[in-house]
């Protein structure tokens, strides 16, 4: 018999364990559970619940190490990593991103297999039905991302039933359509706030995966449709998107991961703030432009003695220098008592709450973690336009949009294909900077095997980053170990 942890039990569970571990016989069946809608809810928060985990957080900044625009300091298996030291058994990122996704996975399986058992209208089983394919489909992307072609469940197996081959990405990134469409079937048309997915967020995540597997046309259309929508727009207040204060019903956000004090926290200011885990690189403080819209070897308002002076606002909103100090919303300033250094002499600004300074471990963070907003569909929008049919008004309207929100000068025009990509592949890395979405771009555009080179990690060591294997990574060793039909991917035999 299968069993299901109710609340917090089980589907609420945190714990890194297996998705097929069994559950212990001595909670609630799913003979028994599945009664009311109230139950139905229950399960579905939890299924929620595995966003919590590494993979959706503020710990995905790890993947801004990998792109180099961000130094770690706490000798974490992330730094071996991002030099190139990549091996089925590296724990990490190479664990964490497969057991956190099929755990996901697993409990969007279970409860698609047992909803239909409750007793509600065919409407909000519909509902509920999109709102797990949205998420299945979230999980699944996430692992193409990062493994390519992977194992396919579609609904919920036995431990010998999961031995199987992967599936090719092209399959799984199929089923991943496949349940978006029904989402966004099925979704309310209507913007996001209660932390549950709506047609927006199928809509936008539909939109990214096609852009990642370059069907330009396609993204370029979807993207276009939530734009025409009208739904979501740019939040006037580039800084207080970032926090608590600024999110309950922010306009921008389309999808997010939710915390809720005091029972729903993370550690993102102790670690951000205190333990001084994110490094911001000189990579990426130089690729902000100056205020009038040149780059800082080109424009002769760059100060290099004052490399504060004269920038594209969103710098100062994204990074600080170490030393500085802040000031809260009461205007009082607050300092650091960080209990560590950074190598770079940067510290993190963007999701930092001044207002929880100075920090000690009782500090809890309710910072939503956004992993869809409407500067993201613009930027693909105009991305994906681009490499259909070159830098048309409609490419220069939705990057110009981006760049109104903080003032910056609209893109010269008469920017040829080739000038017009390089423009917003950088406006992604400044408007995304320690938003984890920088190493999934510079893989899916190719240019990590020549940017990631270029690195120099504190301490002098340079990077590596070998075309023929690092664009994914291992299955763990774990995987490999258990299930023998699964095929190592190219490079880690």
């Amino acid at each position: 018999m299968k069993f299901i942890a109710v609340g917090i039990i089980a589907l609420i569970s945190l714990s890194c364990s297996d998705f097929l571990d069994k559950n212990p016989l001595d909670q609630i069946s799913s003979e028994t559970f599945w009664q009311n809608e109230q139950e139905a809810k229950m399960a579905l928060t939890g299924v929620y619940s595995r966003l919590r985990a590494f993979t959706f957080t503020h710990k995905d900044t790890e993947f801004d190490i990998m792109a180099g625009d961000v130094c770690g300091n706490q000798g974490h298996s992330i730094i071996n990593i991002a030099q190139g030291n990549i091996e089925p058994n590296s724990g990490g990122i190479v664990s964490y991103i497969y057991s956190n996704c099929y755990a996901g996975i697993g409990s969007c399986n279970f409860f698609l297999e047992n909803i239909e058992k409750t007793p509600i209208s065919t409407e909000t089983l519909n509902v509920y039905k999109g709102e797990v394919c949205f998420l299945r489909a979230l999980f699944y992307f996430t692992l193409t991302e990062h493994y390519g072609g992977v194992p396919l469940y579609t609904s919920p197996v036995t431990i010998e039933e999961a031995k199987v081959k992967q599936s090719t990405k092209e399959e799984v990134v199929n089923q991943i359509l496949s349940d978006l469409d029904f989402a966004i079937a099925n979704l309310p048309d209507k913007t996001y706030s209660s932390g549950h997915a709506v047609k927006g967020s199928a809509m936008t995540l539909k939109a990214k995966v096609l852009l990642h597997n370059q069907r330009w046309q396609e993204s370029a259309e979807i993207a276009d449709q939530i734009i025409r929508d009208g739904k979501f727009s740019l939040y006037n207040d580039f800084r207080n998107l970032f926090l608590s204060s600024g999110q309950k019903n922010n306009p921008e956000i389309i999808f997010s991961t939710r915390y809720l004090n005091p029972d729903i926290y993370s550690d993102l200011d102790i670690r951000w703030s205190w333990h001084a885990v994110v490094e911001p690189r000189q990579e990426l403080v130089d690729a902000y432009e100056c205020a009038d819209g040149k780059p800082i070897d080109m424009s002769p308002l760059y100060d290099p003695s004052n490399w504060r002076l004269n920038r594209d606002p969103r710098l100062l909103m994204t990074i600080k220098a170490f030393e500085d100090s802040v000031y809260n919303s009461a205007g009082q300033k607050v300092g650091f008592n960080y209990n560590a250094v950074s190598a770079t002499g940067y510290s993190p600004v963007k999701y930092c709450n001044w207002d929880a300074l100075p920090i000690n471990y009782s500090t809890h963070s309710d910072q939503d973690w956004i992993l869809l907003r409407y500067a993201d569909v613009l930027l693909m929008y105009a991305e994906a336009r681009n490499e259909v049919s070159g830098p048309d008004a409609s490419v220069y309207d939705a990057i110009n949009k981006v760049r109104d929100r903080v003032n910056m000068p609209q893109l010269p025009t008469g920017l040829s294909k080739d000038e017009m990509r390089k423009r917003i592949r950088n406006e992604r890395r400044v408007e995304f900077a320690l938003e984890g979405i920088r190493w999934g771009d510079i893989k899916r555009w190719k240019t990590a095997e020549t940017y990631i080179p270029t690195l120099v990690d504190p301490g002098g060591k340079r990077r590596q980053f070998d075309p023929a294997k690092h664009y994914l990574l291992p299955f763990p060793q774990r995987e490999m170990d258990v299930n023998k039909n699964l095929i190592q991917n190219p490079g880690y035999n």
